[in-house]
């Protein structure tokens, strides 16, 4: 009920994963009517899903600490509540991100071992496989060296998991990459996430710069939420402003018209490669539970795409593999030795 196009795109967005997976089933949390009228136009959900009525809807502007109080009844509660009771493997929602999170928080708990949970997104790539890990984009502006820490052990998990990357490469994002730049938790961080690499099964390429986030040089990039945000709607941006540049020149006269017409097959191409609604879906981790925060202006496409990760991540079992990740990679900051031996037993 919270996204920008409201019931239409969700419901629609539903209905194409359904499609592409048969044996799903679905829980849609909002106003019963208008869900039955939406859904009714889609025979892939025939007989697929449930409506759960609620009253309330989270809004876009409202505070996450009003929420926490009085957000009982929205559908954002109860969509959240239904991964809680066991009802549903994972919660999915386009709604307000700080509110989402906090009540994710408070019905979910953090896991045991983690101080702040992350949103986890996929960043497009030069690696093989097309992405890239990145964490936090916004679930908290600060981050100490042990919250970091567990960020690192956090995304190896993910990309081991989502990504099927057996050793992930993980990268602290810094003004620099030489030793002494950056700020002094920072340092911390970069001993502390080498030195567990080898207990915890993934390799540690040592600080890197804004221009690695996009490289084939790492699989993994660890770094706190403000700064992680700022990366993430500036990429979103840029995107947008060379989609737009490419348009008004393949427009701009006759012959740039034909060479388009030439280029058509390589532009289509280009365009799925980096369209954002094929990786739509912040992931949050660190909780009891797992919640995928879609964008906000997501459409239909974007909201399957959510969905579709959502599918994965239930298969696979991935909250119980990372809640077993932390717990193995929870020891404290100052026991953590300069040469671990330990060899990884969780994936």
């Amino acid at each position: 009920m919270g996204g920008d196009h409201g019931v239409c795109a969700v419901v629609d967005g539903v209905a194409r994963a359904a499609h592409k997976n048969p044996g799903i089933r679905f829980l849609i949390h909002g106003d019963s009517v208008e869900i039955a009228q939406q859904a009714a136009k889609h025979k892939s959900l025939q007989d697929r899903f449930e409506i759960r009525a609620t009253d309330k809807v989270v809004g876009m502007e409202d505070k996450p600490s009003h929420v926490m109080r009085h957000g009982k009844g929205t559908s954002m509660y109860s969509t959240v509540d239904a991964v809680r009771n066991g009802d549903a493997a994972v919660a999915v929602s386009c709604g307000n991100t700080g509110a989402l999170m906090a009540l994710s928080m408070i019905r979910l708990r953090k896991a045991l071992g983690v101080n702040r949970p992350a949103i986890a997104v996929l960043w497009p790539s030069l690696n093989e496989n097309g992405f890239n890990v990145m964490l936090d984009v916004g679930a908290d502006i600060r981050a100490d060296e042990h919250d970091l820490f567990k960020y690192a052990l956090m995304g190896a998990s993910y990309a081991r998991n989502g990504l099927n990357i057996p050793t992930p490469r993980i990268g602290l994002l810094n003004v620099g990459t030489e030793e002494h730049k950056g700020r002094p938790e920072l340092h911390e961080a970069n001993r502390m996430i080498g030195n567990a690499a080898r207990a915890n099964g993934y390799e540690y390429v040592g600080f890197i710069e804004g221009g690695d986030i996009p490289s084939a040089r790492v699989d993994v990039i660890v770094t706190d939420g403000f700064t992680g945000n700022v990366a993430l709607k500036t990429g979103e941006g840029t995107a947008n402003l060379i989609a737009h540049r490419m348009r008004d020149s393949f427009k701009n006269s006759i012959f740039s018209r034909l060479g388009a017409l030439f280029a058509y097959t390589s532009l289509k191409r280009l365009r799925y490669r980096i369209d954002p609604r094929r990786v739509n879906g912040g992931v949050f981790l660190g909780l009891n539970g797992t919640v995928i925060k879609s964008h906000g202006a997501a459409d239909a496409t974007g909201v399957a795409a959510a969905i579709q990760l959502a599918i994965q991540l239930a298969k696979l079992g991935f909250t119980e593999k990372l809640a077993a990740r932390i717990a193995s990679g929870s020891l404290n900051s100052q026991d953590i030795p300069d040469d671990p031996t330990e060899t990884p037993q969780n994936k």
